[in-house]
């Protein structure tokens, strides 16, 4: 692949491709394609991106997922094709996915209801996932912020993604990795050259036009997250789908939490930051 920029992520791709190579970017159903890795990425340090979460379908890293409360996750709908029987699925915290920080039990999973489980369909790619009991929040297991819905993160701003990637238990994605990406306006995305009109209100482009680094290894479901000027990181996106990966001119599509943001809040009823006990560092 060449020399790499800066954080380009080292992890597995998803599953289930569809007409023109489009991805949803985890492991869906029964399948998985040929695991595909871009060499290069960065390791996160322990406690780095503590409201990453693991969600697991009977014990299996299945996606990523945030903490946006000490008993709620956000995540992406179409993680949950394998089934939504609570009793099958846990989640865990940390860094690492063995051994985790914690581990909880999961009480109840809500898929958008204008989510239309297709394989073509991109649209309302958005979950809440309520947990059994809540989470002990400490410096290195913790919520990240909700944007309010009216909250615009600007064109080129700097995000980051994270995510296991892993698609089988290999003992070589035990780690998490991240990824520095750029927002990419929906005005570029929806060129001819790029998605031709495919991004949607409630999506978001974030990565780079010229290829090579790209998200899209990462677990969908998992945190595209911003800092602000305080040093108080916010939830931007939700790893959904993207054309092959590393492309170019085909940077990650994200689900837009803004757009999303009054329906997360009639399913959960949570403020914008469920918890500031801790600010963490910018990497």
């Amino acid at each position: 692949v060449g020399q790499l920029s800066l954080g380009c992520l080292s992890l597995s791709l998803g599953a289930h491709i569809t007409e023109g190579s489009v991805i949803f970017r985890g492991q869906q159903g029964g399948e998985m394609s040929p695991l595909e890795r871009i060499a290069g990425g960065q390791l996160a340090r322990d406690g780095e991106w503590p409201w990453q979460a693991s969600i697991q379908l009977d014990g299996i890293h299945r996606c990523g997922a945030s903490v946006i409360s000490n008993t709620w996750l956000l995540t992406a709908a179409h993680c949950f094709r394998g089934g939504i029987d609570p009793r099958r699925w846990t989640a865990s915290f940390g860094t690492l996915l063995r051994p985790p920080k914690q581990k909880k039990y999961v009480r109840n999973i809500i898929i958008h209801e204008e989510y239309n489980d297709h394989v073509h369909n991109h649209e309302y790619d958005v979950a809440v996932v309520e947990l059994a009991s809540p989470i002990k929040f400490t410096s290195d297991v913790h919520s990240v912020c909700l944007p309010e819905a009216s909250h615009v993160f600007p064109d080129n701003a700097s995000c980051f993604v994270t995510g296991w990637g892993a698609l089988r238990n290999d003992g070589d994605v035990n780690q998490l990795r991240q990824a520095e990406v750029k927002i990419i306006s929906t005005r570029i995305c929806n060129t001819r050259q790029v998605y031709h009109g495919m991004i949607t209100p409630g999506m978001l482009c974030a990565g780079y036009l010229e290829g090579q680094v790209d998200a899209c290894q990462g677990d969908s479901g998992g945190p595209l997250v911003n800092a602000n000027s305080r040093g108080i990181w916010y939830l931007v996106g939700i790893v959904s789908w993207g054309d092959e990966c590393g492309k170019l001119n085909k940077p990650g599509v994200y689900t837009r939490v803004t757009y999303y943001r009054d329906w997360i809040a009639s399913k959960t009823n949570l403020s914008t930051c469920a918890y500031l006990g801790y600010k963490t560092r910018k990497p």
